[in-house]
């Protein structure tokens, strides 16, 4: 039988101070400040409840704090970026007013009378949206004088539940707060009567609604504003077609054209009557904004940190050297696009001489865009953007009223852009018919150019 030789005191020794070493180099592996405690041949125990005079002990335990506070830190800032991201999708208080769908209901000498019906709309899903205030502001745009023009509005609430005969409308103008379900709406009847001896001077009704949406969101006011025709021109009155290189071409009056309005409708209205197979209409890109409801005023733009900044950079003349101006580009094209073509453009025109780079990248928008004074009025109080979708709003002129159909930015300078034409309207036809500008850049009110190829 063999037996087994019983380990020396020696290597029992040695195995000892191996673990013990092992020890303090895990010690030391968590704590990189007590490397220096095995020179000193200290156990784990010694580092950790004895005090041997270097300050080692304080140094491991502020390492052991630091640490659980760094990782406090990281939780909390992960439990923040979650909950405001969260927060960010949120609706909030998504209810706005619509245009309105409006009508005159007396049109004499003496008086008009005007009604609108708006529809609040809470697109949230589930939150409850309140509508607290409304109050109407009218302001009369007229060539001739106000004086003896008076005015009265009426505001009556057409909620869902007063349909069948519960909670009445008040007849004294005091809006009751109503409360808007998600996905539900609500509407207010507004009616304006207008007096006076003789109101045929009179042009346009701007109707602002004043309203404040309350909810989630907290307090928010907001203002609708309807752009109402008074005045329409004599779509009898004589015709005056003017001879240019190729075509014949023919400005057309039409009303004030404001978001009530349609654009197949005014073509219908006012080029139809006049226009024969193989005519082409053309339609100005800020009446066609202007319909698309693409106006902003400027208490609703809020510039940022890039607006104010980078607006001073550009000519006076330019619609993006005001810091809502800007800031309207930055709100459509997004604020790294904007600020990424502003250095290049900035490098392309100091260095290379090229100008114009910054509005090639800066998106379409960036040339579309007319800031206050650039359009008639009310609309020279708005900032107007470009038309959206341009292609498909010719293209359903073509469809409808079966006249080829381009929509085109043209001034005084002889410039002429096609923002959008249908297959028969030629770029080449286009720019020899509008190169002297027969819309007019001033007060004409003629958006629409009828033209009529001489062969």
């Amino acid at each position: 039988m063999l037996k087994r030789d019983k380990p020396s005191k020696s290597s029992i020794s040695a195995k000892r101070k191996k673990a013990a070493w092992d020890q303090k180099l895990i010690l030391s592996s968590c704590f990189p400040s007590s490397f220096y405690a095995i020179a000193l041949d200290l156990s784990p125990y010694d580092i950790l409840f004895k005090s041997n005079g270097d300050g080692l002990i304080m140094d491991v335990f502020v390492q052991i704090l630091l640490g659980i506070a760094l990782g406090a830190i990281a939780l909390i800032f992960l439990i923040w970026v979650i909950f405001e991201q969260q927060y960010r999708r949120r609706d909030g208080n998504k209810m706005e007013l619509d245009q309105g769908a409006w009508h005159i209901k007396e049109y004499t000498p003496e008086t008009y009378q005007l009604q609108g019906i708006f529809t609040a709309f809470n697109d949230t899903k589930k939150l409850d949206i309140f509508l607290t205030e409304i109050d109407i502001e009218l302001v009369l745009l007229s060539k001739d004088s106000l004086e003896g023009i008076t005015h009265t509005v009426k505001i009556t609430s057409r909620h869902p539940d007063q349909i069948s005969g519960q909670n009445p409308s008040r007849l004294d103008n005091y809006w009751e707060s109503y409360i808007v379900k998600g996905k539900h709406t609500t509407q207010v009847e507004v009616a304006i009567a207008i007096h006076g001896k003789n109101l045929t001077g009179l042009e346009t009704a701007w109707v602002k609604a004043h309203y404040v949406v309350y909810g989630p969101g907290g307090r928010t006011p907001k203002t609708r504003h309807c752009i109402i025709p008074l005045k329409f021109p004599d779509e009898n009155a004589p015709k005056r077609w003017r001879s240019t290189d190729g075509a014949d071409v023919l400005p057309i009056r039409t009303h004030l054209l404001s978001p009530i309005d349609s654009i197949v409708e005014v073509v219908q209205r006012y080029v139809v009557p006049q226009a024969q197979k193989g005519d082409i209409v053309t339609i100005g890109e800020s009446p066609v904004a202007i319909i698309q409801g693409r106006m902003i005023h400027p208490s609703e733009v809020k510039p940022g940190w890039l607006a104010k900044r980078l607006c001073y950079y550009f000519l006076p003349t330019s619609s993006l050297a005001t810091a809502c101006g800007l800031q309207v580009l930055v709100d459509n094209s997004g604020a790294w696009q904007v600020g990424f073509a502003f250095v290049i453009g900035a490098i392309a025109k100091g260095l290379f001489k090229i100008p114009g780079v910054f509005y090639m990248l800066a998106g379409e928008q960036a040339k579309l865009i007319d800031d206050v004074t650039g359009t008639l009025p009310p609309y020279d109080q708005f900032i107007v953007l470009g038309p959206a979708n341009s292609q498909a709003v010719v293209d359903e002129i073509l469809a409808q009223t079966g006249l080829e159909a381009a929509i085109v930015d043209v001034n005084d300078l002889k410039r002429v852009a096609i923002l959008a034409a249908t297959p028969n309207a030629t770029q080449d036809l286009l720019n020899k018919a509008l190169l002297n500008n027969p819309a007019g850049n001033a007060a004409e009110q003629t958006p629409v150019v009828l033209i009529r190829p001489s062969s």
